[in-house]
């Protein structure tokens, strides 16, 4: 078992690769998250350059530290100084808390030899969106079509640009870890970086990864599809500004689908009212 998060089983999406040697075994992000412990510069000592003495130091420290599940001996501590909850990080999703993965968003992280500090927040003290809206009834997720309920929430995400389009955490996650950071976008307005910013800010982990990019189910890339789509698909436009105007709001705003983004409308184009958040193509339809 890790000695970190005590799980010999764990999501490597949330903890990393299980690493093992000479006796210490621990969880690579279960490591970079942990309290009072630093890589050292030599590449080979330690674990990843964390010294055993440093990891077993910190395990000691933690054993009067109780879990949010509840358990004695968590490594991780929530950023805000005048907190002192604790946690496992796999426990954090489950727990409600916020762990940022900034080492993995930074560019710096190119050319610095170690990855910059890793936040992590409470249940209570973990930032949220400050988007403003809530979804309409019987609005589904856009990855996992299940309903998000009627407010935004710890497991329940809105895009802050287009502030139309829902979704689960998890659901977003796995898009994240699959896309990368290059292709990672909002999967309806198709909007990168405020979308990017946000989903870091609330403990979305996305990988730095430049050259993948996740193949749409039509055979086409997804980043080639968001650069393509801009245009209003209705077999007749009826904006006067043309079928590349798109405004925020109104009857010009631009919906793109929501099952596959390779097509657009304006609501008043293809008759749909101001208060429509979500439009389906007719092929996915």
């Amino acid at each position: 078992a890790c000695m970190l998060c005590r799980r010999a089983e764990a999501d490597p999406d949330i903890c990393g690769q299980k690493l093992k040697k000479r006796g210490i075994c621990a969880h690579v992000f279960c490591l970079y998250f942990a309290n009072d412990i630093f890589q050292h510069w030599v590449h080979q000592v330690g674990l990843m350059r964390f010294l055993p003495e440093d990891i077993q130091r910190t395990v000691k420290r933690a054993a009067q530290r109780h879990c949010v599940c509840g358990e004695s001996g968590a490594t991780i501590t929530c950023r805000e100084t005048d907190c002192d909850r604790s946690l496992y990080l796999p426990c954090a999703v489950e727990g409600g808390c916020v762990t940022q993965f900034i080492f993995e968003y930074s560019a710096s992280h190119l050319t610095h030899p170690f990855p910059l500090p890793l936040n992590s927040f409470c249940w209570e003290q973990g930032p949220q969106q400050a988007v403003e809206t809530t979804p309409e009834e019987n609005t589904t997720c856009l990855i996992c079509l299940d309903p998000v309920g009627n407010r935004k929430s710890y497991s329940v995400m809105v895009c802050p640009a287009c502030k139309h389009a829902w979704f689960h955490r998890g659901c977003i996650q796995g898009q994240a870890l699959c896309a990368g950071i290059a292709c990672f976008r909002c999967p309806q307005c198709r909007d990168q970086d405020m979308f990017l910013a946000e989903m870091f800010t609330v403990g979305i982990r996305i990988p730095l990864r430049f050259m993948s990019c996740p193949i749409h189910k039509t055979g086409g890339c997804m980043c080639l599809l968001s650069e393509r789509q801009g245009n209003c698909d209705a077999s007749e436009c009826l904006c006067p500004g043309g079928r590349e105007q798109a405004e925020e709001e109104g009857p010009w705003q631009l919906l793109l689908c929501c099952s596959c983004a390779a097509e657009g409308t304006h609501k008043h184009c293809s008759y749909w009212r101001n208060s429509t958040a979500s439009w389906e193509c007719n092929s996915c339809a």
